[in-house]
């Protein structure tokens, strides 16, 4: 199962292996204080795509098109985590306020093609 939550939340029992997902560190915590087992910055949108997105050039839906066809080009570091989530939970961390449109839910729903595939 992979689930996805804000670095800012608690963490819980059932969040299996948690990786944060972001190429920024998240503002306000300590490294040594979140708990994470890794930071894959590979696997986050570019800074080009990450700055056009919160500013509002790219609304949600080109955004995931765009982030997708970054994806592509990082099926290694893709596959690696989509094994993990078949054998264990699967937790993306994200520092974004937005909870209903972000990265980590598209980064998501890439993973859980690998891993139905």
């Amino acid at each position: 199962m992979i689930n996805w939550k804000r670095v800012y939340d608690a963490p819980a029992e059932d969040d299996g292996y948690r990786v944060l997902v972001d190429r920024l560190w998240p503002r306000g915590i300590k490294k040594c204080d979140l708990a994470c087992d890794e930071w894959c910055k590979t696997l986050a949108p570019s800074t080009e795509l990450r700055k056009a997105f919160h500013s509002g050039t790219l609304d949600f839906a080109a955004f995931t098109e765009q982030y997708r066809a970054e994806l592509a080009g990082q099926r290694e570091d893709g596959k690696r985590l989509a094994a993990l989530a078949k054998t264990q939970n699967l937790t993306l961390l994200y520092a974004a306020k937005n909870s209903a449109q972000n990265h980590a839910q598209v980064l998501a729903a890439w993973l859980g093609d690998m891993v139905n595939t």
